[in-house]
């Protein structure tokens, strides 16, 4: 039987499925092709750098930021290592794995680090795996907590992390101009914020390679850029003339009920700026807790904008962001263009004259001498007398051009261009439409703005024979990578006024102090010029004044030049000359020995002295009247009233004082009298052993010429306050050394 064939069709459907597969697979595999091509071609370098990435781990290195020191290389600023504690609540445990008491743990925290007891209480009763118990904490309160963990047997639960904190050993002093750093060390304020770059350094890293679940895959190669520090700079004030000022600058605002005070200190000849402070102050460590007792009261109350505009008038530098109407002390550089322009001729007699008034379009400006008139007048005795009419009358005559030109001339047109954070251009009435009233209020330092800083600066130049000099607050930068030292050199912007000029200008100063309205600056020994300037807030209309006074000294070869200027005072006086000009006087009394300025007065003999009177049964208001007489400082415990009598007194009747002598009066009620410790005094000129004898509540009598030799108390003895040594000077000439 034959077999049949099996016979498949595969009919026309089939084929065109087994086409379709078939070029659907071949067209996978050509996007599959292309997909590889653009991988490996187009995207490889990308796709190379995201693996690597992946495959790598990169921790950053923070560099240090450098120091800020003060010209003799006291420590301004610095970063300390600290820590920051955190705790875990639910697992605070003991070494045998019992609970810690949370309210043992709230007390011990809050004794360690000074911390509210029910606030740190509240902290470790919180839901939260982890809270900040304390930061920024120094390292012997750490120690003071790995102690208490021992002894308590506690290991877990309490995590410190180190990190780094800015720190400000002076605390309060130069706030305004150093600034401070924020919480990622970066420059908020001040100095801080302008050196920042410098300060700051270069981050660096270390590059790993890594494995799938990010741990370092061992024996291989790391790429490491370190990091570079910060540079320290060295700043050209100095804390001990910054201390001076800011002791007198403060009591003044104090003693005067003033708003605010301000003090600048510049060497003319460098443009250095020696100190600069502003009172009220505030501390660089905490500086976002308010300096204001009553402020401080309400602070939770105040609204978050209140708060911010609280904060940011406590941190201005007023010296130099703030601008005010300089008033008289602004008539010494239209002094200065009137005899530059010749004129006017310093003594010339009578050239202006003195009704007690001026009329100028059809205004009435007085003299504060208006019931007294000072009749005719030279330029010097102007000056010294702090006429408006004469200078009026001068300022007319030189003209508006004149005027603007000089202003440039003197840099009160533009910033200073230092380094200050925030620094104020002045306002001034515009040039081309000024009118003649204008002209005669701006001839007296009133009708325009300027700042301290740019004041200081331009009345500098003329104690620098004419020559301007920008203000200088850097002294050197050190790098700390490579040992390099960066010494900014002194800037000479232009000579302003001739030396002749400047020489006729300053010894009318002199004569201001010792014939005029700046008599309250003068200090034994040394030759001070000043002027003394008392405006009013025209611009602002609220009828407040600016008391202030610049001082210079010595009036030949002059180290120093500065300004203190008191806003708004509500004691017994506003005038500059009685309230800012005593203060300029107590600055200089300490700062002109202390940088080796010689005194002319050494000698006993050079000083007057009265004699302490019978105090005893004397109401405390007419001791104070007697004493005040004198010339001594009156010293009552705060809560003597006026009406109770003096039982005790130091020093005793008969004594021998110094004008200046601290007296100190007791009634039945008084606290007991302090006692204090006497400072060695050997060596010291005399204006020196005075300024320490004040500093310690002590007096002195002096016998001889010279330096101190001898004194009749030994030093770190305890003596009460007020107490008399006797100091015996002797020459060099003399042979006491």
């Amino acid at each position: 039987m034959k077999k049949s064939k099996k016979i498949i069709k595969i009919n026309n459907s089939n084929i065109k499925k087994l086409k379709i597969m078939g070029l659907l697979s071949f067209f996978i595999l050509l996007l599959l092709v292309l997909r590889l091509a653009y991988l490996q071609f187009i995207k490889g370098d990308w796709l190379s750098r995201q693996a690597s990435s992946q495959q790598t781990s990169t921790r950053t290195i923070t560099p240090e930021r450098g120091i800020i020191y003060d010209t003799n290389g006291k420590v301004l600023a610095m970063s300390a290592e600290v820590d920051t504690v955190s705790v875990n609540p639910s697992r605070l445990k003991y070494s045998d794995d019992t609970d810690v008491s949370l309210e043992f743990a709230a007390q011990s925290f809050s004794n360690i680090f000074g911390l509210d007891y029910a606030e740190t209480l509240e902290k470790l009763s919180s839901a939260t795996s982890s809270v900040t118990i304390a930061s920024k904490v120094e390292s012997d309160k750490i120690e003071l907590l790995r102690n208490w963990m021992e002894s308590n047997e506690i290991y877990s639960g309490i995590s410190i992390d180190s990190s780094i904190k800015r720190y400000y050993p002076y605390n309060n002093l130069a706030c305004h101009m150093l600034g401070f750093t924020g919480t990622d060390g970066n420059g908020l304020f001040g100095l801080e914020n302008f050196l920042d770059s410098i300060l700051s350094g270069t981050v660096g890293k270390v590059v790993t390679v890594t494995d799938s679940i990010n741990s370092e895959i061992p024996n291989q190669e790391q790429s490491y850029i370190d990091a570079q520090n910060g540079s320290n700079v060295y700043l050209t004030i100095d804390v001990n003339i910054q201390s001076i000022a800011e002791k007198y600058l403060s009591q003044a605002v104090i003693d005067n009920i003033a708003d605010y005070g301000t003090v600048i200190i510049m060497q003319p000849s460098t443009g250095n700026i020696l100190a600069m402070a502003n009172y009220p102050d505030y501390d660089l460590n905490t500086p976002f807790t308010p300096t204001d007792a009553t402020i401080l009261s309400t602070w939770d109350t105040m609204s978050s904008e209140e708060q911010t505009n609280y904060l940011y008038e406590m941190w201005r530098n007023k010296a130099v962001q703030n601008t005010y109407e300089p008033g008289s002390t602004f008539k010494i550089i239209t002094s200065a263009i009137g005899l530059e322009e010749g004129i006017v001729e310093k003594e010339t007699p009578d050239v202006f004259y003195c009704a007690g008034h001026e009329v100028v379009d059809n205004v009435t400006i007085n003299c504060w001498r208006h019931t007294n008139p000072h009749l005719g007048e030279s330029l010097k005795q102007a000056l010294a007398n702090s006429c408006n009419p004469a200078f009026i009358q001068l300022g007319l005559k030189i003209g508006a051009p004149t005027l603007y030109k000089y202003y440039n001339a003197f840099g009160l047109l533009s910033t200073t261009n230092s380094l200050f954070y925030g620094e104020s251009n002045s306002v001034f009435y515009n040039e081309d439409s000024i009118n003649k009233f204008e002209v005669a209020a701006m001839s007296f330092g009133q009708g325009f703005n300027i700042t301290p800083l740019q004041l200081v600066t331009a009345i500098s130049a003329i104690a620098n024979e004419g020559i301007l000099m920008e203000p200088r607050i850097v002294d050197k930068i050190v790098d700390t990578n490579t040992g390099s030292v960066t010494v900014p050199e002194p800037v000479q912007v232009r000579q302003v006024v001739s030396k002749q000029t400047a020489s006729e200008v300053m010894d009318m100063l002199d004569y201001a102090v010792s014939n005029g309205t700046g008599k309250y600056a003068d200090v034994k020994g040394y030759s001070i010029g000043g002027k003394s300037g008392t405006s009013e807030n025209l611009g602002q209309g609220d009828g407040t004044y600016v008391a202030s006074f610049l001082g210079l000294s010595p009036t030949v070869n002059t180290q120093v030049v500065i300004l203190v200027a008191l806003y708004n005072p509500k004691g017994d006086s506003f005038q500059g000359g009685e309230i800012a000009g005593p203060v300029v006087g107590q600055i200089l009394s300490e700062i002109l020995p202390y940088i080796g300025v010689a005194s002319t007065s050494n000698s006993a003999s050079d000083y007057e002295t009265k004699t302490m009177p019978d105090l005893e049964n004397k109401t405390i208001a007419e001791a104070r009247d007697l004493l005040q007489s004198y010339g001594f400082i009156v010293n009552v415990d705060s809560s003597a009233e006026d009406s109770e009598l003096v039982t005790n007194q130091m020093p005793r009747k008969g004594s021998n004082l110094l004008e200046g002598a601290n007296v100190f009066l007791y009634t039945q009620n008084s606290n007991v009298a302090t006692s204090v410790t006497v400072p060695n005094f050997r060596g010291m000129s005399v204006p020196e052993a005075i300024n320490v004898a004040s500093e310690h509540k002590l007096n002195i009598v002096l016998d001889g010429s010279g330096k101190v030799i001898s004194q009749d108390i030994a030093a770190d003895t305890q003596v009460e306050i007020g107490s008399v040594i006797n100091l015996t000077l002797k020459s060099e000439l003399d042979g006491g050394w």
